[in-house]
Order: C-alpha cells, then structure tokens, then sequence
C-alpha cells in the first residue's frame, strides 16, 4: 500500500510538473546575425520570390557587417531616365532596385537596421512609363519577427539621395523622411530576409 501510495503521489507530482512546463511560454526566436540569408519579395498575387541574399559577418560589439547581392537573372533589365536599372516586373507595376550611391558603414544588428533598408531602396512604375520618377521611392522599413526580417514598403523621394549627405555616418531617410504607404498598393508588398 506505501508502494501504491507513493507511485500515485509520484505520478501526480510528474503531471503537475509536465503542466508547469507547458505553461511557461518557449523563448522566441531572434534574428541570427550571421551567415547567408535569402532576400524573398512578397508580391501582390501571394508569390514569395529570392531575389538576392544577404550575407552576414559578425564584428564587433554585437553588430554584424552586411552585403547585399541581387540573384538578377530573377530582375529584368529597364532603361529608365538614361540609366539601366534592375526591375520585377507585374501587370500593373514595375518594382525596380535602386543602389544607394554612397559609401556607408555597412553595419546592422538587433534593432539597428537603418543601413540595411538603405542598401534596398527601390522605386515604382507603371509598365507604360519609359523615364523613372524618383519621387515614387519606396524604403522598405524592417522589423525583427522571429528568424527573420520583414521590411513595409514607406514612401520616401529619391532625390534626397541625388547629392552626396553632408555627414556620410548620418542615414539620410530618417523616420521624419518616411511617409506612411498603403502597401496594398505595391507590386512587392514586403521585402524578407530569413
């Protein structure tokens, strides 16, 4: 009977404790800094289509530098206002990459991603418009969810960037130079990186 009493008081004990165990919430997943991680556009019709990769190396003080490379046989090829640009193409609107044309740290991490979402500026079209308007840029603005990184287009005008900054440490497209966007109405509606 002690032998009884004790097993069902052992069991009960591993049950309350199994319980407990479920109840505490698992630690969510964080970005990982470091590797090589895909660049994925979101469009409209629900595609999720790599388009490039982003290549991660851990330095110092918890950053990581980064480099952005295009897959661009994905892209194709526009020549807009006297220069070619990298495009992805939709029925009603052609989303084409923008490099930004100054050197920068290169440096992201954990709420840190303002270089990143430079370095993946774009601006839009429509398929009938033969010149680029730079004031149709779109800065894809970055959050950490999970394992990866999802980027909402904002507005931003590209012709802030049509001269060298003053200060080249200094990000030009501060959250004062973003204006909201309905991304509904873009062709590539999120930008990833995972």
């Amino acid at each position: 009977m002690f032998h009884q009493h004790f097993t069902t008081r052992t069991l009960r004990s591993a049950v309350v404790a199994g319980l407990a165990a479920l109840a505490i919430p698992a630690p969510a997943l964080a970005f990982d800094f470091t590797g090589t991680k895909s660049l994925i556009a979101v469009t409209a019709d629900g595609q999720r289509k790599t388009v490039g990769a982003v290549q991660f190396v851990p330095a110092k003080a918890g950053q990581a530098t980064f480099k952005v490379v295009l897959q661009t046989e994905v892209f194709t090829d526009h020549f807009l206002s006297m220069r070619e640009f990298k495009c992805l193409a939709g029925a009603k609107e052609v989303s084409c990459y923008v490099p930004y044309p100054y050197p920068h740290p290169a440096t992201v991490g954990p709420g840190r991603l303002v270089w990143l979402e430079h370095s993946l500026l774009f601006l839009y079209k429509s398929p009938a418009e033969f010149g680029a308007r730079l004031t149709n840029g779109v800065y894809y603005e970055f959050r950490e969810q999970g394992a990866a990184l999802v980027g909402r287009p904002m507005a931003v005008d590209l012709n802030e960037i049509s001269a060298p900054p003053a200060d080249a440490s200094v990000p030009p497209y501060g959250p004062a130079q973003r204006q909201e966007m309905d991304a509904s109405t873009r062709w590539v509606r999120e930008l990833v990186i995972e």
